[in-house]
């Protein structure tokens, strides 16, 4: 996929300026707080927080290099100049040589940060029409990255003014932020109650599609709006979001149209350098609260619940089938099987299935394989895309699709678009589903997503007008 570099990215990727200037400082105190600071500070126009495995969080601002891809048209800037071609319907094969150009540029491997819209999965696996026109990938390399560990703080800049804003940041005494128009327990459950009637009834079409035969799981989801006043406060949500939250990933962004507070709780995928592969498929469903017997019962209950066991061996198996597309003969297993894992207000049934991509394969072509997540979407996933295209009311966008972050060295992590603020133009909203089987019925369904809106809208932040 990442074969035949034109000399159209090669000139792109040559203007690209290298993070020249790095500093390593002593840790922080609180990784999270320090890193939703430093996109409070607006820095640049765009940034993108993401918390990768083991607690790491990463900082990347400064949009002057990005690659946006839709459905026809690739479009890359540097140095205040645009490069275009056109995609031949094949965006995310475009996007991906494009990146591979950086590789070729530079002796060492860039990062890159970015998001996938879930439309990119009808011209991956159904429908290209149904695609629409809007932006479908988008990747910025940041003019600044700040990794913060247990150990250390490392600044990597293009130039010595980044370095210095970051560390002028960085070394002031952090100033508390006030939190406005905080959510009440009132206003939370009328938030997540919004188009419940609706979303029954979309549960119930689905249930009959799947009783004739057309699919075998679809994960039907519901928009929540918000209003437009006042405005959602994203970094004040994220940070108070994180603190009660427990999730697999977690980011907070303003880039390429979209702004996102969200604590994903699985990965879409995970690819390292050495070519090593896995995703983390979580299906299965009940609520988590406060009392500690309650939760045991429940997870005594989801453990033996036919339709969460059924809903959770499919989705297993079917990202079995996805790995082995990319992966080498004998190397695809499942390491993990059915383990429940607490994520935010809900826990889930988790698996872990990993593998290593035959010689021939990159990362993007995992990516092509397993996007979007089988648990966003259903099985068969054509079918599924079908069904949603029916039920669902508009394109999903960021919902369901990916945020990552990822190198030119091969490696590449991107968490699914769950439990999440979302936010374009002058429109703010949540968005929450749930996997509907033959066993269905509309009012668990409808109590699924409440439950897992529950990770995300007690948590609301309000900015002053």
């Amino acid at each position: 996929m990442t074969t035949g570099v034109g000399s159209t990215w090669e000139a792109w990727a040559s203007s690209v300026p290298p993070l020249a200037r790095t500093s390593i400082a002593e840790p922080c105190h609180d990784r999270a707080a320090t890193a939703t600071r430093l996109a409070q500070a607006r820095l640049a126009d765009q940034y993108l927080v993401y918390e990768g495995e083991g607690g790491v969080w990463h900082f990347a601002a400064g949009s002057a290099v990005s690659v946006t891809a839709d459905a026809g048209t690739l479009t890359a800037r540097s140095a205040g100049r645009t490069w275009t071609s056109r995609t031949g319907r094949k965006p995310l094969t475009a996007f991906a040589t494009a990146l591979s150009a950086l590789h070729d540029a530079g002796d060492e491997a860039r990062h890159f940060y970015g998001w996938a819209a879930f439309e990119l999965a009808h011209l991956l696996h159904a429908d290209p029409a149904t695609a629409g026109d809007q932006p479908l990938l988008h990747a910025m390399v940041p003019s600044v990255e700040v990794t913060l560990t247990d150990d250390r703080t490392v600044v990597r800049a293009v130039d010595e003014p980044w370095a210095r804003k970051v560390a002028d940041l960085l070394a002031e005494s952090p100033r508390g932020r006030t939190a406005h128009g905080e959510t009440t327990p009132e206003s939370t459950e009328g938030t997540i109650a919004t188009g419940t009637a609706a979303y029954g009834r979309a549960v119930s079409r689905t249930v009959a599609d799947i009783h004739a035969g057309l699919l075998e799981k679809a994960v039907v989801s519901r928009k929540v709006p918000l209003p437009a006043e006042p405005r959602p406060d994203f970094p004040a949500t994220y940070l108070a979001g994180r603190r009660a939250n427990t999730p697999a990933r977690s980011y907070l962004m303003d880039l390429g149209g979209y702004q996102a507070a969200g604590f994903s709780p699985e990965t879409v995928l995970e690819v390292g350098e050495d070519g090593r592969v896995s995703t983390q498929p979580l299906a299965g469903t009940r609520a988590l609260g406060a009392d500690p017997a309650e939760n045991e019962r429940l997870r005594a209950e989801l453990l033996g619940d036919p339709k969460e066991i059924h809903e959770h061996a499919v989705s297993v198996r079917l990202a079995w089938d996805e790995m082995a597309a990319v992966c080498r003969p004998g190397s695809v297993a499942v390491e993990e099987f059915m383990a429940v894992r607490p994520r935010g207000s809900v826990q889930h049934l988790a698996s872990r299935v990993r593998g290593r991509l035959r010689p021939d394969a990159g990362p993007w072509d995992a990516f092509a394989s397993l996007f979007p997540a089988i648990t966003a979407t259903g099985v068969s996933k054509r079918a599924a895309l079908q069904a949603l295209a029916r039920h669902e009311q508009g394109p999903r966008g960021l919902y369901g699709g990916a945020v990552f972050r990822g190198s030119t060295g091969g490696a590449l992590d991107a968490a699914l678009v769950l439990r999440t603020l979302i936010g374009a133009g002058n429109e703010a909203w949540l968005r929450a589903g749930a996997g509907v089987t033959g066993q269905s019925s509309p009012e668990r369904e409808t109590e699924e997503t409440c439950e897992k809106l529950r990770s995300v809208a007690p948590f609301l932040r309000f900015a002053e007008n």
